[in-house]
């Protein structure tokens, strides 16, 4: 499963940070989500029961079932094009209706739930026998004990990649081996970043060159390997996923880096926080090949994350984390709740089938609309709810790697903190390996656009992925020119602010809604019809100027919602 985008960073600037373009000394500054981490100030008095917000909700009451109800209506045998893409879908399992299984990447997913649950099952049975028989025996022996799971999970790691990919688990092993050496043998002397230097080069030429040769053939090397060919495992386009590797690459390697400078937090010998464990280097000992070899192929995050960088993923090795069964139960039932979710919007909604066929010639601007919104929700559904599986696969280990998704995709107004609650984990590490070391908020446009570029590119080789990128970068910059011009804290006590705040996130929403739309679903000619269809009538122009007020108004209860949070003591910086 290949994520969607990056967060951008946090624009606080991080401890021991030096000014400058390159700087490869810095650490992850702290978790952008905290509960009573700072000091309460006196928050406004609650306005959900004002008549401001009762009309709010009246509009809500009227205006959302329709955003149900118009798909639903697109969706149904008598439509008129509903045989231009009826061929997308497939038989369902509610009675009467099919179901749109027409998206190849959740598809992917989706058909194999059974046997991943099975594969969960076993590695972690096998995992508590190994515990249980092994535990005792290496507290016997006086030597390091932390880390007896390593040799199982090392094991059973390339047990279940060699299974998946089959003979192409050779390749892997070829560029991890290859990976590894950079780091152990660029020189180590205080003021030189040719490790840092290789690593990126290689890892970028690899990402390239996995994906321009299709994974590459034996057959190529030399005739007498063509028979490793044949030997493809289960999932044989092994290049397809190799983006996540990558990433697992680079942090091993730079994680390595800092370790032999002595950058980073020091350790204290107490629990360590999710944030801290990053920050936190390890003897040079640990980044050693087998800790290097469990880490990059840890079986529940091989596949799709979420993405752990090597220093906290050593942690929770060396120190396991408490992680109650209650909230691991509970996590299940969420990860249920939301497959049954995605579930009755495929049954019922099929918008990525018309989507596919192009099949919306004669909809309303107002179905228009929908069709691309209700296709942002699948996409937003289709990545939470793989990212859950392994990540509660994950917490069933023993091992708290973070939430990918902290939000609901609707429930974001601004474009910055729309990306820190957007595949979190890589937003992490994006923050740690490229966004502070190529300057941060020392050149916050350019290290944007540097980092959303590196994104697309690390996402896709599509002129639509960096047409994506490009977009996001410029339509944060109206964002940071109104929090330089209009700051919350000159600001934030006149009667017309949070009004003026709306309207800008109002445009924000429209712009997120459009950069998405061309990166990961209709692409930039379908977002020009989609455009022209909405500007070029007055039907249209009325339906605009509609969502505009709905939009304002959702973006006022979003407003009202993040007080909430602030009133109970949790804090969430997006």
């Amino acid at each position: 499963m290949i994520p969607l985008s990056a967060e951008p960073p946090s624009t606080s600037q991080p401890p021991g940070r030096r000014k400058g373009l390159i700087n490869l000394t810095v650490e992850t500054p702290p978790s952008t989500s905290r509960k009573n981490d700072r000091p309460k100030s006196r928050r406004p008095a609650s306005r959900w029961k004002t008549p401001e917000f009762i009309f709010y909700a009246i509009a809500f009451i009227l205006v959302v079932p329709h955003m149900f109800t118009l798909p639903m209506n697109l969706s149904q045998t008598t439509h008129p094009n509903y045989p231009l893409y009826q061929h997308r879908l497939s038989r369902g399992w509610i009675p009467g209706r099919e179901v749109d299984n027409s998206d190849g990447q959740y598809r992917g997913f989706r058909n194999n739930i059974p046997a991943l649950f099975a594969l969960a099952t076993v590695f972690l049975v096998l995992g508590k026998l190994h515990s249980w028989i092994f535990a005792p025996k290496m507290q016997s022996i006086s030597r390091r004990t932390e880390l007896f799971r390593v040799s199982f999970l090392a094991v059973a790691s390339v047990v279940v990649v060699t299974a998946l990919h089959g003979a192409s688990v050779l390749k892997i092993f070829a560029i991890l081996l290859i990976n590894y050496s950079i780091a152990k043998l660029s020189p180590q002397s205080p003021n030189s970043i040719v490790g840092p230097l290789l690593t990126w080069a290689f890892n970028m030429v690899m990402l390239f060159s996995n994906e321009l040769n299709d994974g590459y053939k034996f057959g190529r090397l030399h005739s007498s390997l063509a028979v490793l060919d044949s030997m493809q495992g289960i999932h044989p386009r092994w290049h397809i996923g190799f983006n996540i590797t990558m990433l697992r690459l680079v942090s091993f390697n730079m994680d390595y880096f800092w370790a032999c400078r002595g950058v980073g937090t020091p350790d204290t010998g107490a629990n360590l926080d999710q944030s801290r464990r990053a920050s936190t280097s390890h003897e040079k000992s640990m980044y050693n090949f087998t800790n290097y070899l469990t880490y990059i192929l840890y079986t529940p995050l091989y596949i799709a994350g979420p993405i752990m960088t090597f220093n906290d993923f050593l942690w929770q090795i060396r120190r396991p984390t408490a992680i109650p069964l209650r909230s691991t139960v509970m996590y299940l039932v969420r990860f249920i709740v939301c497959l049954l979710t995605m579930e009755l919007v495929l049954h019922y909604m099929y918008v990525v089938a018309i989507k596919d066929a192009v099949a919306w010639m004669g909809d309303s601007p107002a179905e228009l609309s929908m069709v691309g919104f209700w296709n942002l929700i699948v996409v937003w559904l289709k990545l939470l709810i793989p990212w859950r599986f392994f990540r509660l696969w994950a917490l069933a280990d023993g091992i708290d790697p973070p939430e990918n998704m902290i939000r609901c995709v609707t429930n974001n107004y601004s474009a910055l903190g729309f990306w820190r609650s957007w595949h979190r984990s890589y937003n992490l590490w994006t923050l740690r390996y490229v966004y502070v070391p190529i300057g941060g908020t020392t050149h916050p446009v350019l290290s944007r656009l540097l980092v959303f570029s590196f994104v697309a590119l690390w996402h896709d080789l599509s002129f639509r992925l960096l047409a994506w990128g490009w977009l996001v970068c410029l339509f944060i910059v109206p964002e940071l020119l109104a929090s330089y011009f209009l700051p919350q804290e000159k600001y934030g006590d006149r009667p017309w602010y949070r009004h003026v705040c709306a309207i800008g996130g109002v445009g924000n929403i429209m712009m997120m809604m459009s950069a998405n739309l061309v990166g990961f679903v209709i692409g930039t000619d379908g977002i020009k019809y989609f455009l022209g269809q909405l500007g070029g009538s007055w039907e249209g122009i009325r339906f605009v100027l509609f969502a505009v007020v709905c939009l304002f108004i959702g973006v006022q209860v979003m407003f009202e919602y993040r007080e909430e949070e602030m009133r109970a003591g949790i804090y969430r910086k997006c």
